[in-house]
């Protein structure tokens, strides 16, 4: 079985892309952490200081990768024209203007979901972002080849 769609990639993915990367991560996951704990210590202490430092702490990493998101859509010249993604039973080829690159399934890091997308990564920090807006009807598709070549520790997909 093979699979194949079109991607357009747009800031609002990216974004949500950032955000799960980076909120899934420890620092972003200690960081929350450290933002709420000043919200609580203002709100107990009357303490406008602490609610400033929870309130730029919570704010600034969100606010930040909204930025690079938009920044990364502007200098960035391979999100300016469609991906081309084909799902085999070898891996995910992705192809762009006549060039065409392949990931072996055994090869990918974990393979995740967020409201908008499918996420597989290719390393740590690297990944094949498939907008469910995108990939439409295949959604189900892509799920399926997914699970069956990866390992089902390495696939938290939610449909």
């Amino acid at each position: 079985m093979e699979v194949e769609f079109d991607v357009q990639m747009d800031s609002g993915i990216l974004y949500d892309y950032m955000l799960h990367h980076t909120f899934n991560s420890f620092s972003g996951l200690i960081g929350s952490v450290v933002g709420a704990l000043f919200l609580v210590t203002a709100y107990m202490n009357r303490q406008v200081i602490f609610l400033i430092a929870g309130l730029v702490i919570l704010l600034y990493q969100p606010w930040s990768l909204f930025l690079k998101s938009k920044q990364q859509m502007v200098n960035n010249p391979a999100f300016k024209k469609p991906l081309h993604y084909k799902l085999t039973e070898d891996g995910i080829e992705v192809s762009q203007d006549g060039e065409t690159q392949t990931q072996k399934w055994e090869d990918m890091h974990k393979a995740v979901s967020t409201s908008n997308s499918i996420i597989v990564y290719t390393s740590r920090v690297n990944a094949c972002i498939f907008p469910k807006r995108d990939i439409g009807e295949n959604k189900y598709k892509v799920i399926e080849m997914i699970s069956t070549h990866m390992p089902a520790g390495k696939v938290k997909i939610r449909s």
